[in-house]
């Protein structure tokens, strides 16, 4: 017989030890925190991506411009009680001491949940930015972001009360449920009824 022979029949019986691992390194749960991460950096990045508000050039206003926009097809009446403040507001936004990027998505959020919510009548306050380095900077954002939504019919610098030039109201669309409701309620006191066949 050889050496390896000899050796191999010597250890014919002898079994490996079990060793417990030292540091267990939960591979599972280190992959799943992985993968968190990188699904909450890709919403993050969806969310960045939707916001279609520009963010490359801005013609500045002035801090005691009035901001006035009305989208055709929004009745005369309507508008002139908006930009005089008759209506209530529904929901708020104050940008004070904001950047223009925090502002930027703060405003693009804003109107989406203010849709989603079937808000209609909203007022952010952007201020005049007087004392600043660049005067009436988010003033002029606001004023070039808010057409650029589809559902902002209108919006105008509030009356002196609610913040005057420092602020702006901002009327939105209404949804098609509220429309509904609209008509529901009009057929209700004109005692129309609709009748589905």
């Amino acid at each position: 017989m050889d050496d390896f022979s000899d050796f191999r029949s010597a250890m014919g019986d002898v079994k490996p030890l079990k060793v417990d691992k030292r540091v267990d390194l939960k591979k599972n749960q280190q992959d799943s925190l992985s993968i968190q991460e990188r699904r909450l950096a890709a919403t993050k990045e969806d969310v960045k991506e939707v916001n279609y508000l520009s963010d490359d050039y801005v013609e500045m206003v002035k801090p005691y411009d009035v901001l006035a926009y009305k989208k055709t097809g929004l009745q005369e009446g309507v508008y002139r009680k908006f930009r005089l403040g008759k209506y209530t507001t529904d929901a708020r936004l104050d940008l004070h001491k904001r950047t223009v990027d925090q502002a930027r998505r703060e405003v693009f959020e804003f109107i989406e949940d203010a849709m989603k919510y079937d808000l209609r009548n909203l007022i952010i306050l952007h201020g005049k930015g007087e004392a600043e380095e660049t005067p009436a900077l988010l003033k002029s954002w606001i004023n070039k972001w808010l057409p650029q939504f589809d559902d902002v019919l209108a919006y105008h610098s509030a009356q002196q009360h609610h913040g005057g030039t420092g602020a702006v109201y901002v009327m939105l669309k209404k949804s098609e449920s509220s429309k509904e409701k609209t008509r529901e309620q009009h057929n209700s006191k004109t005692g129309f009824q609709n009748h589905k066949t």
